[in-house]
C-alpha cells in the first residue's frame, strides 16, 4: 500500500483552518447540533438580590444541576458574563452540566409579573392587589418581616403592618412573581433610593420616621395637585407649631372606614367618632399612617413650602384656597361655595 506522506506544514495549515471554521459557526448551529440540557425544562426563581452564588445554588436546590455542584455553575456565569446580565424571573431550564446550564442561560429570557401599587392604597385595599387575596393574618406576617426591607431600614421601622406600609413607593414593578414577598421587596427597596437617602441622616430615627410617614399620608389624601403639596405641607406644620388641631377630613373618612363604614363627604356628624384617627378630637398627628404616599408627597414633607398659611378650601377642580386668618378662610369658604 502507498503511503501519503502530508508535509506537516500542510497538517497544520489544515488543522488551523479546521478550527477557524468550528469557531466561526454561529451559536444556533451548535445548539442545535449539541442542544444543552436534556428532559423537560424545570422552573427556576431568581429573586431579586441574589447574586451570581446564589442564584447558582438555586438551580441546584431545583434540580436542574447536581447538588454541589453550584460553585462551578456560579464560575461559569461569571466567565461568561452572565451573572452581570442575569435577571429576576422565572426560568425555564433543562437539566444538564454546570456548563450546559450556562449556555441556556446566555439566551434565556425570565417570565416576569407586573404590579401596581396606587398612591393612596391603604391597609384595607392592599390585600385585594394579590389574585389570591392576603388575609389580614398572612398581611401581618408579611409586614412584620424585616428581611423584606432594605437593611439601612429595616431597623427604624415602626411594629405595625398600617404603619409599615407608607414605606413602600407606590409605582409598577416587574417582578419576579405576584406576590406579597415580591412587592414587598421592591416597593420598599425603591422606597430607599428615591426617598430614604434625601431624609437628613438626623431625622432617620423611628419616632421622626413615623411622624414624616403620617404627614406624607395625610398629604396623599388631601392634594389632588402636586405643586400643591408643599403648600398642605407647610399648613400642618404651621398648625402643630401653634398646637391646633390638624382637622383633616381624610381622618375622619379612615377612622370609618376602620368601623365598617364608607364615608365619601363628611358631615358634621360624622365629626364625632370616637377615635384616636379623627384630628377634629385629638391634638397632633393620628398614631400611624392612612394610606401609602406617593414620591411627591413624601418629597414635600422633606421641603414643605414655609408660608403663614393655617387653613385651605378645596375648590371643584380639587384646588385649593388658602389662608393665613380664619376670617380669611372663611371668606374662601363662601368664595367656593358661589356666596
Amino acid at each position: 500500500m502507498k503511503k501519503w506522506n502530508i508535509p506537516s506544514f500542510l497538517v497544520i495549515a489544515l488543522s488551523l483552518a479546521l478550527f477557524a471554521w468550528i469557531v466561526s459557526l454561529p451559536a444556533d448551529w451548535w445548539d442545535g447540533f449539541l442542544p444543552p440540557g436534556t428532559g423537560e425544562p424545570l422552573p427556576v426563581l431568581i429573586r431579586e438580590g441574589l447574586n451570581a452564588r446564589q442564584a447558582a445554588e438555586k438551580f441546584a436546590v431545583s434540580g436542574v444541576i447536581e447538588p454541589r455542584r453550584g460553585g462551578e455553575l456560579a464560575r461559569w456565569l461569571a466567565r461568561f458574563s452572565i451573572d452581570r446580565r442575569l435577571r429576576p424571573g422565572l426560568y425555564m431550564i433543562r437539566k444538564g452540566t454546570p456548563w450546559e446550564t450556562a449556555r441556556q442561560l446566555e439566551k434565556a429570557e425570565p417570565q416576569i409579573e407586573t404590579a401596581m401599587l396606587v398612591p393612596g392604597t391603604d391597609i384595607f385595599t392592599f390585600p385585594a392587589l394579590f389574585a389570591s387575596a392576603l388575609s389580614e393574618k398572612e398581611m401581618e406576617a408579611l409586614f412584620a418581616r424585616k428581611d423584606l426591607f432594605p437593611a439601612e431600614l429595616a431597623s427604624l421601622l415602626p411594629e405595625s403592618a398600617e404603619t409599615r406600609m407608607a414605606f413602600l413607593l407606590p409605582e409598577t414593578f416587574h417582578i419576579p412573581e405576584k406576590t406579597g414577598e415580591a412587592v414587598i421587596t421592591a416597593a420598599s427597596r425603591l422606597w430607599w433610593e428615591k426617598v430614604g437617602k434625601k431624609i437628613p441622616v438626623e431625622d432617620k430615627t423611628k419616632e421622626k420616621l413615623l411622624e414624616m410617614a403620617t404627614a406624607a399620608s395625610l398629604i396623599e389624601r388631601e392634594a389632588l395637585w402636586d405643586d400643591e403639596r408643599p403648600l398642605i405641607a407647610g399648613v400642618i406644620n404651621n398648625r402643630r407649631d401653634r398646637n391646633m388641631q390638624l382637622q383633616i377630613d381624610a381622618t375622619v373618612v379612615y377612622a370609618w372606614k376602620k368601623e365598617g363604614r364608607t364615608v365619601n363627604r363628611v358631615l358634621h356628624k360624622d365629626l364625632e367618632i370616637d377615635s384616636p384617627f379623627n384630628t377634629y378630637k385629638i391634638s397632633g398627628f393620628p398614631p400611624a399612617p392612612i394610606c401609602m404616599p406617593s414620591l411627591n408627597s413624601w418629597l414635600a414633607v422633606i421641603s414643605p413650602e414655609k408660608t403663614e398659611y393655617l387653613y385651605y378650601v378645596a375648590q371643584k377642580d380639587g384646588r385649593h384656597l388658602f389662608s393665613s386668618t380664619y376670617n380669611g378662610h372663611l371668606k374662601n369658604i363662601r368664595k367656593v361655595r358661589g356666596k
